[in-house]
């Protein structure tokens, strides 16, 4: 009997130690990815939420140091070197601290990530770079705080942060016009007709020098002359309207209407039709 009570009293007691209670974190982690450019670019914050609280000025309280969220340090990680307000941030992971006001926020990058909430001592050797940011008031209530990239291209974005009535945005910048210049000086050594495409419409979205867009996309389209692609001719119409060249884009235009109609794509042929419009060739 007494070893029977030894067994039940161990099977009771291995039950306890291993059984775990979940529930939800009050303040639940996120993590956001966003390709800028040809940069990667990661946000890890945990999410408070207002309850009925005031937040700004009394639970994060104006002039004092926030964590900018909850729990372990908010950070962001940059897969390549990235501008923040003329500061350089080497590529890697930054805690993100804010010390908010009424009108504008603090905004720090901190090298440091590896601590729970602020800094025990601030080390101001750690600040990788620091700005101001205007705070803007928000038409509703943002009940759970939130980070986003907003204002995308393909050189810079903006990292927003609401939370109650406030939006403050800080502007970052990554060095794709760098990384894409060297990638087709490379490639031009010995390019493929999607090379000289991708170049072209680089330089024609990016406002470059139009001459080598007009280059490169009529080189395009002669390397594939045999088997002409609609995408190209459009691109190359627009292209050459960009360098004042409209008999020259009209042709192409016309070109490429012809293959989109062929090929059934209903929105090529939407595009060539209103650009020959516009050009009042149609």
């Amino acid at each position: 009997m007494k070893k029977i009570l030894l067994i039940a009293l161990a099977l009771t007691f291995s039950f306890s130690v291993n059984a775990q209670v979940k529930t939800p974190q009050p303040s639940p982690f996120s993590k956001q990815e966003q390709k800028v450019g040809l940069t990667d670019v990661t946000i890890e914050y945990s999410r408070p939420s207002m309850k009925g609280r005031t937040i700004f000025g009394n639970l994060v309280p104006y002039g004092k140091l926030w964590r900018t969220g909850a729990n372990k340090n908010t950070t962001i990680t940059f897969s390549d070197d990235a501008t923040i307000d003329g500061q350089t941030l080497k590529a890697g992971s930054y805690a993100i601290f804010v010390k908010p006001d009424a009108e504008s926020w603090e905004v720090i990058f901190y090298a440091d990530t590896n601590n729970w909430g602020t800094p025990r001592e601030w080390d101001e050797a750690k600040v990788a770079a620091k700005t101001s940011a205007q705070v803007f008031k928000l038409p509703v209530k943002i009940e759970t705080f939130t980070m986003s990239f907003d204002d995308l291209s393909n050189s810079a974005a903006t990292l927003g942060l609401m939370w109650e009535d406030v939006y403050v945005g800080v502007k970052f910048e990554v060095p794709t016009d760098k990384a894409v210049v060297a990638s087709i000086e490379g490639a031009m050594n010995g390019p493929s007709a999607n090379e000289y495409y991708s170049a072209a419409a680089y330089y024609l979205a990016e406002g470059k020098d139009v001459k080598e867009a007009v280059k490169w996309i009529d080189k395009a389209v002669e390397m594939t002359k045999d088997k002409p692609r609609f995408w190209f001719l459009r691109k190359q119409s627009l292209i050459h309207a960009k360098a004042g060249d409209k008999k020259g884009a009209i042709s192409a235009a016309k070109k490429s209407l012809e293959g989109a109609e062929k090929a059934g794509n209903a929105d090529y042929v939407k595009m060539n039709k209103d650009s020959l419009k516009e050009w009042g060739a149609l």
